[in-house]
């Protein structure tokens, strides 16, 4: 059995508010069949302290380089700006290891984009909202791509 951990990572600048319905649902006992199963455990580049979009303090509970897919239950990816300077390297390697070891993940927004980008979505089916996903460089999932609804995309 995997560990009851997931795992939300933080970055300066992230936007916050993406992953907080997921995170209040999986902190409330209300929302689970065995309350008290998941657990959030914030993840940083490092252990240093990080700003959000919306400016909230985190104090990641660890860094990225200390925890294993085999500890995880789901790995949290938002979105924000530096996805798209490619700021979060370490977290597109973790996320790698992460898909390797069947440990789902749940990338928001620029998050998505930039994993497409790595080629980690080459052969999924993404749920993005916007058709931005099929034009990313290095991104050749096109025939698993399906808009939010889940409809195929028309090539």
């Amino acid at each position: 059995m995997r560990n009851n951990a997931v795992h939300l990572f933080v970055f300066d600048t992230m936007a916050d508010w993406e992953a907080a319905f997921a995170v209040a649902a999986i902190n409330n006992p209300q929302f689970q069949q065995v309350p008290g199963r998941f657990r959030v455990v914030t993840v940083g580049l490092t252990r240093e302290p990080i700003t959000t979009m919306g400016g909230v303090r985190i104090q990641p509970d660890a860094a990225l380089d200390e925890i294993s897919p085999v500890e995880s239950s789901m790995l949290i990816l938002p979105g924000g700006e530096q996805w798209e300077f490619g700021c979060n390297a370490a977290a597109i390697e973790t996320t790698r290891r992460f898909i390797a070891n069947c440990v789902p993940v749940a990338a928001i927004c620029a998050a998505t984009l930039a994993l497409a980008r790595a080629g980690l979505l080459d052969n999924r089916y993404p749920h993005q909202q916007c058709a931005g996903i099929s034009h990313q460089p290095g991104y050749r999932g096109g025939r698993w791509y399906r808009d939010a609804l889940g409809r195929q995309r028309s090539r």
